[in-house]
């Protein structure tokens, strides 16, 4: 594994660590007391209540089907993403939630699941996969395309996530050294 893999994995596991630690938002479905996991508690929760919980909590309590979540289903995130992806010129990038690839990873996740025990469609689990690679594919070769042009990162600030940020800053380098050594230094 190279350098910039290693990199990459580090950072993405890290990405991973801090959203499951980040808060997020819950309807409960049922009540809860006294709930307790290593140092987190919960003294009780009313079912129809709203609670701020870390996710990897809330992920749980949705599994068990005691909490709904608040945001918006990513399908439909993915879907308006994608739409607005395809509208921008080609080598402009639209604004992606920070984390919207380690949303992307966990739902694609989820359904593969999902699927095998019956709570998802096939050809529903199918469309968003090909909507997911539809929009990877179009902001890679976006990102490619900037990345051997004289963009500077900055101009792309706000715009990206930190992925894609990490791959931008590798493939601009790569870019530079493969002119450098076709033009014998003389970029």
């Amino acid at each position: 594994m190279s350098q910039e893999q290693l990199a990459l994995r580090q950072m993405l596991e890290r990405r991973e660590r801090d959203y499951l630690l980040a808060k997020t938002r819950v309807k409960m479905r049922s009540s809860l007391e006294n709930f307790e996991s290593g140092d987190f508690a919960v003294a009780r929760l009313e079912e129809g209540q709203t609670a701020e919980l870390p996710r990897w909590v809330a992920d749980e309590l949705v599994g068990l089907k005691m909490a709904e979540e608040v945001d918006e289903p990513f399908d439909v995130e993915i879907l308006r993403a994608l739409s607005r992806e395809k509208m921008m010129g080609p080598l402009q990038l639209s604004t992606l939630p920070e984390d919207f690839y380690l949303k992307m990873r966990r739902r694609l996740g989820y359904l593969a699941g999902a699927v095998a025990d019956g709570r998802a469609k096939k050809e529903d689990v199918d469309r968003l996969k090909v909507a997911c690679r539809d929009i990877v594919g179009i902001r890679l070769s976006k990102l490619l395309s900037l990345s051997s042009s004289a963009t500077p990162s900055s101009a792309l600030d706000g715009r990206v996530t930190p992925e894609e940020a990490a791959f931008f800053t590798s493939s601009q380098a790569l870019s530079k050294e493969w002119r450098m050594a076709l033009l014998e230094g003389k970029d």
